[in-house]
């Protein structure tokens, strides 16, 4: 056996568990609260609470209060879910609804995936 490629495996594991623990720094912009605006806050923040209990931190702002960080974003449409943290940067507009299609923007599980 090949002693390199069970030391990278074992790097992979390593890393792979390492990133089912990471931070993840989630924005999300509204507008008011609009029953849209109030659906896609609960929705948000139930599936962090499901997926990422203990290592999420959800900032959310309403464009009508704070503009100027709406357009140092280049907000052009609420509401949108930007993950800043980790890496990529990552951003979903629209409804929120859709458990499966947020997990997969937000990078937490694979498109392939079955929906549950």
């Amino acid at each position: 056996m090949n002693e390199s490629w069970v030391h990278s495996t074992d790097d992979f594991e390593r890393l792979l568990e390492q990133s089912s623990h990471e931070k993840f720094v989630l924005r999300l912009y509204v507008t008011g609260m609009t029953p849209r605006s109030t659906d896609a806050i609960s929705h948000t923040k139930a599936i962090c609470e499901e997926h990422l209990k203990g290592r999420y931190e959800l900032e959310v702002i309403d464009i009508y209060q704070q503009p100027d960080l709406a357009q140092g974003e280049q907000i052009v449409a609420t509401p949108t879910l930007i993950k800043k943290l980790p890496a990529p940067l990552r951003r979903l507009v629209g409804n929120l609804s859709n458990k499966h299609r947020v997990l997969v923007g937000l990078g937490i599980r694979e498109a392939s995936e079955a929906q549950s």
